[in-house]
């Protein structure tokens, strides 16, 4: 996937540095019936949407390049009394015997290398979800066509439940 290192002397500056969740993620995540869903952020940087679940009493991972930005989660995550499992790990390589609820993708995908990078991302997203659950993906409308194209090539297995220019959601049949 590249190097943590931009990542790494980016979230030296401080929190925050990846804003606030979008809207549409909080959405989703304030709308689910399942509590405590099993939520896993793929790309989670300083974990702004992996805290943002787990306020809403959610079990959450998150996984990210960067020491600095899982350190950074878990030390934010630890002073607000909230259990989120951080690992350090590209999001190509990792892996895991659970299945999640949730797993989102925000503003990953376009760092990765190619096409072909985004791609098996989305892949190995779509292996960690269960059953009736969902991939939230937010990523630049230059990827549009590709994100779009894998879920609908694959429409027995998944049903796109929002699709605008930023955002994919789909929940796996």
């Amino acid at each position: 996937m590249g190097s943590s290192v931009d990542y790494d002397v980016h979230y030296r500056k401080g929190r925050g540095q990846c804003g606030e969740p979008f809207p549409a993620f909080v959405e989703f995540i304030d709308a689910m019936e399942r509590r405590p869903a099993r939520v896993l952020d793929l790309g989670c940087g300083q974990g702004r949407d992996a805290l943002m679940a787990a306020r809403r009493g959610h079990e959450v991972g998150g996984v990210d390049l960067s020491k600095i930005g899982i350190a950074q989660m878990q030390e934010d995550a630890a002073r607000e009394g909230l259990t989120v499992t951080g690992v350090v790990s590209d999001i190509l390589d990792f892996r895991s015997r659970s299945k999640f609820d949730v797993v989102l993708l925000d503003r990953v995908l376009h760092l990765l290398l190619d096409d072909g990078e985004r791609l098996a991302a989305i892949a190995r997203a779509a292996t960690l979800t269960r059953k009736g659950g969902h991939i939230l993906i937010a990523d630049v409308p230059k990827h549009r066509a590709l994100i779009h194209a894998w879920f609908d090539e694959r429409n027995d297995d998944w049903t796109v439940t929002r699709r605008t220019k930023n955002y994919l959601f789909a929940r796996r049949q």
